[in-house]
């Protein structure tokens, strides 16, 4: 059997992971995707496949915040904006969506600052 990429590997972990989670109406999915340079969250209502509120360290609004902040940083401000945005929309509580990734870094930053701006998960 030959050995996967690490982006198969990360996509074989992510399916894994979301046989157990579904986001509905009253618990979105917080899902998280970090590249190399960048990363994004969105909140994901699977029943009707909408997104309801996303924010990512590429966002007009945000662009100007994350220059010369680190990644690690970056990341924790776009998981206190998800949630700002979120709790706009009369979302409080989540399912978070590590996408694959390990919960370390800028995922758990991202999900650290989202705690702290008032989402529950």
């Amino acid at each position: 059997m030959a050995k996967l990429s690490r982006k198969e590997a990360r996509l074989r972990r992510h399916q894994r992971v979301r046989k157990h989670l579904e986001g509905s109406p009253e618990r979105p999915r917080l899902n998280v995707f970090r590249s190399t340079a960048e990363i994004y969250a969105q909140v994901i209502d699977d029943q009707a496949g909408h997104t309801l509120v996303a924010a990512s360290s590429i966002d007009h609004e945000l662009r100007d915040k994350v220059k010369g902040l680190n990644k690690t940083e970056q990341a924790r401000l776009v998981g206190k904006t998800i949630a700002e945005r979120a709790r706009e929309k009369g979302i409080h509580t989540v399912v978070f969506d590590r996408g694959g990734f390990k919960y370390i870094g800028r995922v758990k930053a991202l999900a650290d600052g989202a705690r702290e701006a008032g989402l529950e998960f």
